[in-house]
């Protein structure tokens, strides 16, 4: 691992200060966006779009490396253990975000196949403003 690599994660935990010029990461915000990420919404993507699966493998690879790392560094056992308003507000909205994922996957599937309906392009439109939406609303 590079210096410059170590040096963030302690910045970021707040082992050190970062000097001027240097990025200050906050490991609540990966520890967030890492919670949000969905390695099974990925695995219905996958299955759709076999031209895909490599970069797709790769992606759910760096995503285990990153949650890892994050763990390490923060000395947490899970993500957002350090905030569990947070945890929970994630954890309560998946269950409603995750069908609305799986059906723009399916959408935009259908719109690279070649269906140009209006209501295919609707539904990506909808599908996005509603998980925008949920998001904003839930944290």
């Amino acid at each position: 691992m590079k210096v410059e690599t170590i040096r963030a994660w302690m910045i970021a935990a707040g082992e050190v200060k970062a000097r001027s010029g240097e990025q200050r990461h906050s490991t609540s915000s990966l520890s967030e966006a890492l919670a949000d990420a969905d390695p099974a919404v990925l695995a219905a993507s996958r299955r759709h779009m076999a031209m895909l699966k490599a970069a797709l493998s790769r992606i759910r690879d760096a995503w285990v490396a990153a949650q890892e790392s994050l763990l390490t560094v923060t000395g947490q056992t899970r993500l957002l253990e350090k905030h569990p308003a947070l945890e929970d507000s994630i954890r309560l909205r998946l269950p409603y975000i995750e069908p609305l994922n799986l059906l723009q996957v399916e959408l935009i599937k259908r719109h690279r196949a070649g269906e140009h309906a209006p209501q295919v392009r609707e539904g990506i439109q909808l599908s996005i403003n509603a998980i925008a939406t949920a998001l904003r609303n839930s944290g």
